[in-house]
């Protein structure tokens, strides 16, 4: 197979990534999901949870909605 044929195939691992992984469930159980992806994408432009605090806040009232809190013993500090 020439080196050309062999780039023109996609790899199993991009057909795996559209399966959700066992993080990707478990975001997913908590309700919170769209509000955790805006924080990590917030985290991830800007670099410094400090400007994320908007996003933050919002991802901890859906928390505490969802009563995920009490699901994983969490404690507020």
């Amino acid at each position: 197979m020439s080196k050309e044929e062999n780039t023109n195939k996609p790899s199993s691992t991009a057909q795996d990534d559209d399966e959700p992984d066992e993080w990707d469930k478990r975001i997913f159980s908590t309700g919170c999901a769209d509000e955790n992806a805006k924080l990590t994408d917030c985290y991830f432009e800007k670099k410094d949870w400090r400007a994320c605090k908007k996003e933050m806040e919002i991802f901890r009232a859906c928390w505490k909605k969802h009563h995920n809190d009490e699901r994983t013993s969490s404690k507020d500090v």
